[in-house]
């Protein structure tokens, strides 16, 4: 929908940026123009990136990333701009679910970043997930993971502000998009355009066709997905979900149904998983700690002020 905005341009995950990021001291002192060109050079051709979605001139990018500012936001920012031009577009963003993790990374590279949250009933967010070819973690990952962005969210939300913070729920969205696109376009400074109600025009040229499990977003907007959770779970799923997700669904207007509660075992496995994934967080937000003390440069982006946001 946001790619479809004439002035806005959102590519496929890429899947780079924060790996960049955390790979940012084995790049040296990026003031070498040398050391730029290696960085780049990772980016268009190591096969863990998603460069070659972006359909873009890999040579030509590396040579902006080698010519631009030496941060490595910059040089993620060369990235996407060439990718908005492509479109013609003034501004760039970027999407990937698992972001939520990061906020604080986004902001050091990217400070005047607009953050934009698309909550949907955390149900069927787990449905959703356990269908993903490429997830394979299981039940409680999915219920963990909803349950984190959603924490994160409100964290967000007290410390960014409006300004900064915008969150939609889905369902909403889906039901009745242009008011909430124009709501949206409202927080994003720009004037609403009809064509983001019909995403799908836009997706036969910006979604990768490998991508499957993308495929509904060739079709029109609707909302017959919305509740599918009750058909796709099972009843100890649901009980699980309704259980450990408790106020965060209520809170965001999400009805529980009241079904019995899920036995010890499953309550038990869940808060082991949910123990598990705060702790990886904890040693990943030291290690970040770690490697700031080392960083070469900064990594801030000092190209193109205001113009990116990060879904």
């Amino acid at each position: 929908m946001l790619h479809a905005h004439q002035r806005i341009a959102i590519p496929p995950e890429t899947r780079f940026l924060l790996p960049v990021y955390e790979s940012r001291c084995g790049f040296g002192d990026l003031r070498e123009p040398a050391n730029r060109r290696e960085l780049a050079r990772w980016i268009v051709d190591a096969k863990e990136t998603k460069f070659t979605d972006l359909g873009l001139d890999a040579d030509q990018v590396v040579d902006e990333v080698v010519a631009g500012p030496p941060t490595v936001g910059s040089a993620l920012g060369i990235v996407f701009r060439a990718y908005a031009r492509r479109f013609g577009r003034a501004r760039w963003g970027d999407k990937r679910p698992s972001y939520f993790r990061r906020l604080d990374v986004l902001l050091r590279m990217f400070p005047d970043a607009q953050i934009v949250h698309l909550v949907r009933d955390g149900r069927d967010c787990v449905a959703s997930l356990k269908e993903m070819p490429w997830f394979h973690m299981g039940t409680f990952h999915a219920i963990s993971t909803w349950n984190e962005a959603i924490d994160a969210g409100r964290r967000a939300a007290q410390r960014l502000g409006p300004a900064a913070y915008y969150e939609l729920g889905y369902e909403r969205l889906v039901a009745d998009p242009q008011t909430e696109l124009t709501r949206l376009c409202g927080f994003l400074g720009e004037d609403y355009d009809p064509a983001m109600t019909e995403p799908h025009h836009m997706a036969k040229v910006a979604v990768p066709a490998h991508k499957k499990w993308h495929a509904r977003t060739y079709g029109s907007v609707g909302t017959d997905r919305v509740g599918s959770w009750a058909q796709r779970l099972e009843p100890w799923e649901i009980a699980l979900c309704e259980s450990v997700m408790g106020s965060r669904l209520t809170d965001k207007g999400y009805e529980r149904t009241g079904v019995p509660r899920p036995s010890a075992t499953d309550v038990a496995r869940y808060l082991r998983v949910a123990a598990h994934r705060r702790l990886a967080a904890r040693k990943c937000a030291a290690l970040d700690q770690i490697r700031r003390r080392r960083e070469p440069n900064p990594v801030a982006s000092y190209i193109a002020e205001s113009t990116y946001a990060d879904a």
